[in-house]
């Protein structure tokens, strides 16, 4: 029998009560809360399917545990953006086709989100430094790292027009 501990979060702008167990992970009880849309990848850190922002900055959901983001504000891929208003990072792995099988783009696109809100002229090495941990069998990395610079050159145009 494991312990249980009611936490309060704020995901996506919502805020959610969840009752977890001391074992169980972020990656686990918010999968378990229907936020499918965190990927369940190697469940060991090393692949960044899972990856959510956690106050803004990326972690790996799975190597998380679910007690330690009570009053924390957790963003998944389906914070970034809006209906109807997509993020430009979004839009960018649309345009670039970034976006092979699907599985890793979230994770890709949250820790790209992190990346870009602290730095909107990242050189190629910042971004593949700052998407180190994601892993991609699909595309070979060139359209997601060109997807970042579109997305990062985009923000800055937004920011210059505003």
């Amino acid at each position: 029998m494991s312990k249980e501990k009611s936490i309060n979060v704020n995901v996506n702008g919502k805020a959610v009560e969840l009752v977890v167990p001391a074992h169980r992970t972020l990656l686990e009880a918010l999968r378990h809360e229907s936020f499918v849309e965190i990927k369940c990848g190697c469940e060991k850190g090393d692949c960044g399917a899972c990856a959510v922002l956690l106050d803004g900055e990326p972690v790996d959901s799975c190597l998380t545990l679910a007690w330690h983001v009570d009053g924390c504000e957790v963003t998944t891929i389906k914070g970034i953006g809006q209906p109807g208003k997509a993020d430009p990072l979004q839009e960018a792995f649309i345009e670039t086709g970034a976006a092979q099988c699907g599985y890793c783009t979230p994770g890709m696109i949250v820790a790209a989100k992190s990346l870009l809100t602290d730095n909107q002229n990242p050189s190629l090495a910042e971004i593949k430094r700052a998407l180190g941990g994601n892993l991609c069998r699909c595309t070979g990395y060139t359209r997601i790292f060109e997807a970042v610079l579109l997305a990062a050159r985009k923000m800055r145009e937004e920011g210059e027009a505003a």
